[in-house]
Order: structure tokens, then sequence, then C-alpha cells
């Protein structure tokens, strides 16, 4: 598996040992156990370096965990960031850090594979980014960091089937939308009980708002200007990302296998397209330029707190993190950005619910950008996998709402596709046109469960299905309840293609892919009003490897 078009990070790292070692059977409540305790006063082996600028470190810096992303078959991403007060982004040292890691094949460590040092800077919060090649494909290790005397915690990680390889099954789990305000994350307890080879999250990692929990411990840390309701500075950002991953059940789902991420508007602000700020008027409302720097900062701290590969060029308002990975013949992924090269939402509608007919006549409306969509349909063109899968931040299938009052138009959300609809028709019309294998559209931002079949013209019932969409509820963030019943009975007759919508409840998605089919189960907890809760399948459906469209399985 690769990405697209080549483009790595800069691991800024070198080995200093390389030694064999035995693989361990996988236990994932040994997982966070397996360091032997975060903070603890320990070597990295008889090879380790000795770390210089150890002075600095004088209590734990692993506050925020670790994580790994963007499997290759023979590499994996890993990440830390060392952190003195994790809500105050200037009490590090303003000085370059040196950071051990080394990874291994056996959870204890008994034997390492590959270690290396590297330099947690200032500049980029003194997170540690270690794009780490020469493994085996396919293979389970484990890894960890040490800076001065404190150890960090294990992380689990998986790297992707060899290329060329035919793997039997492919594991994903699809979460979304955690607004730290809103609730607690059980969900994540259970995702990092799951025997996943990935993790994908589509966006809205962190939520910019002010503080107003009903939770005393779930309220934002305030930003530098209160009463916007927004972020601002690099500080902001560091800080929102840095209050998120004090989440333990975050941590131990981060720690569990590599997770793959792009971003949505609330990574950066509330429905924001390209450089235009969503507020219309106000003193929020910013200029294209001064937005620009709103939005550099924002890429920037979500740079340095995800397991990211693609490089990032530090204070840049651009950021490219469309990419694509292949599992073998089994599975290719296409990774979406659908908010950084976006025309702005058509018509002057906010909170952008406006008439269906506004989004069809948006002819040159784009989510993607003409670049972007270029990219798409030459991955999904040269493709030879079994299953062709759209990971991206939107639902795609056409959603009406009511009636507009007084006229004979349907009501739709025009921030997401339905407000682009020449540009769905034209991707949906590609993946007809050039036969592209067992297409599948994974999505989320919607705060509900939506598993429908797509079509080129949602207006002919008898229109040939192309494809099958799976959106993601929330992981916390909130669905109105009063729109849940009016869309269950609604949805029959206003979006037939539809085949189960729940915006009741809140959790994630586990996919099991083999080659005969793409199943999907809807995973939800009973409440997020408790760090704890069960989880249990809700909804379970598939799509059959040559039968385009969603049935219950």
């Amino acid at each position: 598996m690769g990405v697209a078009d080549g483009s790595v990070g800069d691991h800024r790292c070198c080995d200093v040992g390389v030694t064999g070692g035995a693989a361990g059977a996988i236990h994932r409540r040994d997982v966070l156990k397996a360091g032997l305790g975060s903070g603890l006063v320990l070597a990295l082996g008889a090879g380790g370096v000795r770390p210089a600028h150890a002075a600095v470190l004088r209590a734990d810096p692993f506050r925020l965990g670790v994580a790994s992303g963007d499997p290759l078959p023979h590499g994996v991403t890993l990440w830390t960031r060392l952190v003195r007060h994790p809500l105050d982004a200037h009490s590090m040292p303003s000085r370059a850090v040196r950071v051990e890691w080394e990874i291994s094949r056996d959870r204890r460590f008994r034997g390492v594979t590959r270690r290396g040092l590297t330099r947690a800077v200032p500049e980029l919060a003194h997170s540690v980014h270690v794009d780490l090649r020469g493994l085996r494909a396919g293979t389970d290790y484990w890894y960890r960091f040490r800076a001065g005397r404190y150890l960090s915690e294990t992380g689990h990680t998986r790297t992707a089937p060899a290329a060329g390889s035919a793997p039997g099954h492919l594991r994903l789990g699809v979460v979304n939308c955690q607004d730290w305000q809103n609730g607690y994350w059980p969900a994540y307890t259970a995702l990092a009980e799951e025997d996943l080879d990935a993790a994908l999250h589509l966006g809205d990692y962190i939520y910019e708002y002010d503080p107003a929990s009903p939770y005393p411990d779930r309220a934002h840390n305030p930003p530098r200007t209160p009463g916007l309701n927004q972020l601002l500075t690099l500080s902001d950002y560091r800080n929102r990302h840095a209050l998120y991953k004090t989440d333990p059940a975050l941590q131990a789902a981060h720690a569990a296998f590599p997770w793959i991420l792009t971003w949505d508007d609330h990574d950066v602000e509330n429905n924001y397209a390209n450089l235009a700020d969503d507020d219309r008027a106000g003193r929020r409302r910013q200029s294209p330029v001064r937005f620009a720097r709103e939005r550099a900062n924002a890429y920037q701290a979500y740079y340095e707190h995800m397991p990211i590969r693609m490089p990032y060029t530090r204070r840049s308002s651009s950021y490219r993190i469309f990419r694509r990975f292949d599992f073998g013949d089994l599975v290719r992924l296409l990774v979406l950005d659908t908010r950084q090269y976006r025309t702005d939402q058509p018509g002057d509608f906010h909170p952008n619910a406006g008439p269906e007919d506004v989004g069809r006549a948006n002819i040159a409306g784009s989510l993607t950008g003409t670049a972007q969509e270029s990219w798409l349909q030459a991955g999904l063109r040269s493709s030879g996998a079994l299953w062709n899968v759209v990971a991206q931040q939107l639902m795609l299938a056409r959603m009406r709402f009511d009636t507009v009052p007084g006229t004979a138009q349907f009501m739709a959300n025009l921030d997401q596709w339905d407000g682009y609809a020449p540009a769905r028709t034209r991707f949906l019309g590609f993946l007809d046109s050039a036969g592209v294998a067992n297409p599948v559209v994974l999505g989320g931002d919607i705060h509900s469960a939506w598993f429908s079949d797509l079509k080129v013209d949602f207006d002919d019932p008898a229109g040939r299905v192309v494809a099958s969409e799976y959106v993601a509820t929330s992981v916390s963030s909130a669905f109105p309840m009063e729109l849940d019943g009016q869309l269950k009975a609604a949805n029959p007759t206003l979006n037939p293609h539809v085949r189960h919508f729940d915006g009741s409840r809140r959790g994630y998605l586990r996919v099991d892919v083999d080659r005969a089919r793409f199943q999907v189960e809807q995973r939800s907890v009973d409440s997020i009003a408790t760090r704890t809760s069960p989880v249990r399948t809700t909804a379970a459906f598939a799509t059959a490897a040559g039968a385009p469209g969603v049935v219950p399985a």
C-alpha cells in the first residue's frame, strides 16, 4: 500500500540499533499495560541513547498518549507530543528535546525490531512524527517513546498487507464528531476493545465553541478571545486539541491500532468553505486574509496532534491531506478533503438549510476542487482492488426535508453534497461509466446513521444503483431528537433510497470486508452521560460484491 503520489513526511530519525523480536499474541486490554506504566524510570534497552536536554523534563511529558497512523505495507507513522501542562501551549521549554522510540513484534519488547532518535521541537509544539519504514507487511507491532527518564505507555499498530497480496478480510472502525462538551466517549472505550486493522476518523475531532457544558468536567478550556464562540490563535487550537487528547478513552483507542484521519469544518470553524468565513456579519466575520491566518493556526495544530504522514509547512494555510491507501488487492481507500478546496455554499442561508433547487442550480460548485476531483477519478480508474472505498466527511445521498412553506420545493442541507448536486451527479456518473469495481462511500458530519443506495438520478425510482453509502453517527455530538421521528416517518416517501436511518444513538461503525461482502454494523452506546456505558449492535447491513446497494445483513 502506498500514498497516492509518493508524498511522504520527513521522519527526522535515525536508527541506532536493530535486533530481532518474536511476535506476541494480541490482547487489547494489555496494550496500555505493556509499557509497565507511563512515566516509569526505565531505559529502552542497553543500546538506548541518552538524550540531551533531559534536565528540562521534571515530570511525565507523555500525558497526551501515543498514536500511530497511515499504515503502509512496510511502514507506519508513530506520534506523541511532549507537554508539561497540557492546557498551556507555552509551558514546555523553548528548546528541542530528544526523544527515543522503539518498536517490537513482542508487546513486552523481548527483542527490539527498530530503535531510533528524533527531536521534538518547540516550533511544532514538541510533537513527534516518526515516518517509520522497513517493517514487515501485515504484521502487528508495539511501540513506545522515551524522553529523559520518562517512558511512554505502549501503543499497538499493524502494517497493511503486502502489495499484490490477496487478504481474506479487513476490519475497520469509522468515527467522527466528538463534541467534548456534549458528553463522554464510551464509544472509544468500546472501540479500543475491537480487533481492527485501522480506525477511520472523518472529521470534527475538536469543536471550536466557548465553554458551555452540562457536565462540570467537560467544559471547554477558554480561548484567548472569549465571546466569539470560536478559536483564533495557534495556542487556542493547540490547547483545545490537548484538552481532547487528555480523555483516557480516546487515548486508549489511539493506542490500540493505527488511525487514518481527515478533517471537517469544526476542526477550524463551523461550516467554513475554503477561505470563506461562514459568519456573514458581526464581530466574528473575518476577511479571507484574516481567515487564512486562523486556518493556518488550525491546520498546524491539527498536524501537531495527529499521526499523519503528509508533510506540513509551518504557518501555512494550505495542507494537503487527501491521500490513498491499498490493502493488498482487497480494498483501495481514498481519503478526501471536502473543506479546504470547496466553493462557498450556494445562496445566503443560515445555517445552510435552503431550497433543494438552489443546490441543483449550483453548476460551478465543487466540494473537492478540480485537482482533487481529477486525483480521485485517476485513483479509482487505475484501481485493481476488489472494493473501492471513498472516505469523506459528508452525506453523499440526497436527503430531503419537508417542503418550503408555501411552495412545492423541498428543503435540503446545502452544506453537504445536496448543495453541490451537479458535482454529485458528475461523481456518481463517473462511477457508473468507468465501471469502478464495488464502490462504497463512507461519510459522517450529520450526527446520525444513514445507509443508502446511491443513484445517478435519485428522481428515478427504477434507476440503477451504482454504489453504496454508509454514514456513521457521531461519537458524542448531538442530533435534534425532534427530527429523528420526523425523518423516520418521511424517509420512505422523501428519501426512498435510504435503507437505514437512526438519529437517536451515538457510537461508531464496525466494518468487516471480505471477498464476498462489505458488512457494516452500527455500534451504539446506551448513554453518553457517563464515562462507561454498554455498547451493542443496533443495525447490520451489507453490500455484496458485484451487487451495489445496501441490504440487511
